[in-house]
């Protein structure tokens, strides 16, 4: 209650912030792996640990902990391969595997396993290890070399391991995870030394799982039975709104659409509620495809594409926005040319008295303010995903859905908020005498813009789908 009371506080006193954190510091859907190895005179051990997170976690949920531990432990030994001399050599059983099941955000769990290997070799002097496991899943995947017995090894992989065994993860890193899946070790006898790269820096780490922070955290009090739901309601929207203000999410677009547009507050009002709409239904269809069909599709692969659909739906309404645009301009040079016409002959245009009626005419259109909306709300927030899949395993689902919506309003809240800022001052400048020829300017300066953004969407969302 206390928490709920004082989060909702803090966001109506307007503390502004990047949104919340998502539930698990490499993402909600990573996969993270690293293999320990050490290169002995008789032997190579080797500790594989896979750090989980929670949506692939959710997607095992039917099954028990020994049959999840039997799949992780038979794609472990499908994926990490070894070979010594040139040879391959298998890699077997060294011990008792262990599986855990963290606590995550949202209700979730996240997976932990460790499964010790060994292989018996005979005074090696090359060892390469490969790790395909997992292959094409986002996440950290690291190999680290660790000191063997009677040899002296020089490694290709790191020494180093800043995440601790995959519990925690450097805050410089996040954006770019360490991706190193071979590791050759050149070996001759010793006693025990090693010689490797350092491997990335410590840095500052985190260790985002557990907690309750930002929508994750209002859902955990609200399955709780903690707080007043009209206070945790106003707690997830209060998320929404901050959520926007991070990077993306439309704002540049929406506000450029405005503009070029001649948009009206109602316009701005109206943008908001698509913009719930579409978010809202995209955490539902993603929710969808993750219960349903994440044997054929895993539901991360579907993210570059709504990133792409994004883009190209912002490039279309720039487009139509820059067509309409131009379409008046030649309208106005072509009545020009038949009132100078008319004139030259003692006419004035037909009877109109010579006047301009070609005005800039409102160019908002139903069919473009629902494609920018949809463009702003197409990528859902991976944490309100993960609030749905918790409500869902805790039976919970009419509280996580509500609490969805009230989070979707309030992203849309700041779009409308900054819609109606951008139309309030435009009618204000009107007021202002300002030249003639850059007021006429700055509709196809707007539609430029997002024109702009639109391509700029669309060429990050490619690599991605390579």
């Amino acid at each position: 209650m206390k928490r709920a009371l004082l989060v909702t506080v803090v966001l109506l006193l307007g503390a502004f912030g990047t949104g919340e954190a998502v539930a698990h510091p490499l993402g909600n859907f990573s996969v993270n792996h690293l293999t320990q190895v050490e290169v002995s005179r008789d032997r190579v051990d080797a500790l594989y640990i896979l750090d989980q997170a929670e949506i692939p976690t959710f997607q095992e949920r039917g099954l028990s902990p020994a049959a999840v531990l039997a799949r992780k432990r038979a794609e472990v030994e499908q994926g990490l391969t070894l070979r010594v001399d040139g040879n391959p050599v298998a890699l077997r059983p060294a011990g008792k595997p262990r599986i855990a099941f963290p606590a995550g955000q949202g209700g979730l769990k996240v997976t932990r396993v460790e499964v010790p290997l060994s292989a018996a070799v005979d005074e090696p002097r090359r060892v390469e290890l490969r790790d395909r496991t997992f292959d094409g899943r986002a996440g950290w995947k690291a190999i680290v070399a660790r000191p063997g017995e009677g040899t002296a090894v020089r490694s290709t992989a790191p020494s180093g391991d800043p995440t601790n065994g995959l519990r925690a993860y450097p805050e410089e890193s996040l954006s770019s995870p360490v991706a190193q899946t071979t590791a050759a070790f050149s070996v001759r006898p010793g006693g025990g030394t090693l010689a490797a790269p350092a491997g990335p820096g410590r840095g500052e780490t985190t260790t985002s799982r557990g907690g309750s922070e930002g929508l994750t955290g209002v859902f955990s009090d609200a399955a709780a039975g903690e707080g007043v739901l009209l206070l945790l309601l106003l707690a997830a929207f209060g998320w929404g709104a901050l959520h926007a203000l991070s990077p993306g999410h439309g704002k540049a677009m929406v506000a450029a659409y405005l503009i070029g547009t001649r948009g009206t507050p109602r316009h701005a009002i109206a943008l908001g509620a698509v913009v719930t709409f579409t978010h809202t239904i995209g955490v539902f269809a993603l929710g969808l495809v993750t219960l349903l069909l994440s044997q054929y599709v895993l539901p991360e692969d579907l993210f570059p594409w709504l990133n792409l659909a994004s883009g190209l739906l912002v490039v279309i309404v720039g487009v139509g926005v820059l067509r309409s645009r131009v379409r008046w301009a030649r309208a106005r040079r072509t009545e020009k040319h038949v009132h100078s016409h008319g004139d030259h002959h003692g006419h004035h245009g037909h009877g109109h008295g010579g006047h301009d009626h070609h005005h800039m005419p409102d160019q908002v259109t139903w069919k473009g303010l629902v494609g920018m909306g949809a463009a702003a709300g197409l990528i859902p927030c991976p944490s309100a995903l993960v609030v749905l899949l918790g409500a869902i395993a805790q039976h919970q689902v009419a509280l996580g859905l509500l609490l969805i919506v009230a989070f979707s309003a309030g992203l849309a809240m700041t779009l409308t908020a900054l819609g109606l800022a951008v139309v309030l001052s435009r009618r204000a400048l009107s007021r202002v005498s300002i030249p003639a020829g850059v007021t006429a300017a700055v509709p196809a300066i707007s539609a430029v813009v997002i024109v702009g953004v639109g391509f700029v969407l669309t060429a990050n969302a490619l690599p991605q789908l390579a």
